[in-house]
C-alpha cells in the first residue's frame, strides 16, 4: 500500500527526524548569533545569553515550515494516543470496542469549523 505524503511525514520515524532537525537548527542559530557577538569582543557568556534571547524567537520565524511539520506530527501522534487510550478504557469497562475506522472523513476541515463560529 502506498501512503500519501502527509501520512508518510507523520510516521514516528519522520517525527523524530523532524523534531531533531528543528532542535538542532535552533541551537545552530543560537550558536551563530553568539559567534557573531564574540567576533565583536562581547564576552562568551553574555554572547550566549543574548544569542538565546535573540535566537529562539528568530528560530520560530526562520524555521516556520519545520515547526509546522513537527507540530502536525505531534498532533497526529497525540490523536492516535487518545484513540488508543479511549479504546483501552472501553475495554476495561467491558464495552464492545468498535473497529477503528480506516478513514477519518467524519471530521470537518478546520476552515469549515472556523466559518461556523
Amino acid at each position: 500500500m502506498s501512503e500519501s505524503p502527509d501520512e508518510q511525514r507523520n510516521t514516528p520515524g519522520h517525527l523524530a527526524r523532524d523534531l531533531t532537525l528543528y532542535i538542532l537548527a535552533r541551537f545552530v542559530l543560537i550558536a551563530v548569533v553568539a559567534g557573531i557577538l564574540v567576533l565583536f569582543d562581547v564576552p562568551l557568556l553574555v554572547a550566549l545569553a543574548v544569542g538565546t534571547v535573540v535566537g529562539l524567537p528568530l528560530g520560530l520565524l526562520t524555521f516556520r515550515g519545520l515547526n509546522a511539520r513537527v507540530t502536525a506530527g505531534l498532533a497526529a501522534r497525540n490523536k492516535h494516543r487518545a484513540r488508543q487510550r479511549a479504546k483501552l478504557r472501553a475495554e476495561l469497562r467491558g464495552e464492545d470496542v468498535p473497529k477503528e475506522p480506516e478513514d477519518d472523513t467524519s471530521e470537518q476541515p478546520t476552515e469549515d469549523r472556523e466559518q461556523e463560529k
